[in-house]
């Protein structure tokens, strides 16, 4: 599955067991960002690949990055856009959420240059609190990680409230607050102040 968007600075791609096919596919797609960042003069995002089996399966995938330094994308201008190293919809023994924060950092810590200044995850089909908690502990883990890392959810952070508005004009002051409520803790999530006990706020 290839998806592209934009000026083609964004791309996906997803694969099931075959570690050697998805660090192809994967380095494929950088080597064509790259290209197109460097040409469009836009920003580079790079979404990494979720995968089905165990989370360890995705290690070497953010070895991709170096395709962009690599065609002189500067690398200071980007925001690197990935999804987190989670177990995929299929895994039968999903990974707790300090296992998806630690195997996150693992690959990003040793693929991802310090140059580059900012993570803003996707959140990649994670419930709202999951996706809360998962950047939470990257951020209380992390210690002095050298971009910050922050969010860049799409259903996570509307979802809840669309569902709430369900199209009903008199539903659209609460479905403001239920946006409101998932922002707030996102935020709190990218500075490492979340906690689930602030869901009962909502």
């Amino acid at each position: 599955m290839r998806r592209w968007s934009g000026c083609g600075a964004r791309g996906q791609v997803g694969v099931g067991e075959a570690t050697q096919l998805l660090q192809g596919l994967a380095l494929e797609l950088a080597h064509a960002l790259g290209g197109d960042a460097v040409l469009g003069a836009d920003v580079g995002e790079l979404v990494l690949p979720t995968v089905g089996e165990p989370v360890a399966g995705a290690d070497d995938v953010g070895g991709a990055v170096v395709e962009l330094a690599d065609q002189a994308v500067d690398l200071r201008g980007i925001v690197l856009k990935p999804s987190m190293v989670i177990s995929g919809a299929g895994a039968a023994d999903r990974a707790g959420i300090k296992e998806v924060a630690q195997q996150t950092l693992r690959c990003l810590l040793s693929t991802v240059p310090a140059a580059v200044p900012g993570i803003a995850f996707l959140s990649g089909g994670q419930s709202d609190e999951e996706a809360s908690q998962h950047l939470n502990t990257m951020n209380e883990i992390g210690g002095s990680l050298p971009w910050a890392v922050t969010f860049s959810y799409g259903r996570a952070l509307q979802a809840a409230a669309m569902k709430r508005w369900a199209g009903h004009s008199d539903n659209v002051e609460s479905a403001r607050q239920v946006a409101f409520h998932r922002a707030q803790m996102n935020g709190a999530a990218a500075l490492g102040q979340y906690s689930s006990e602030m869901e009962k706020a909502a």
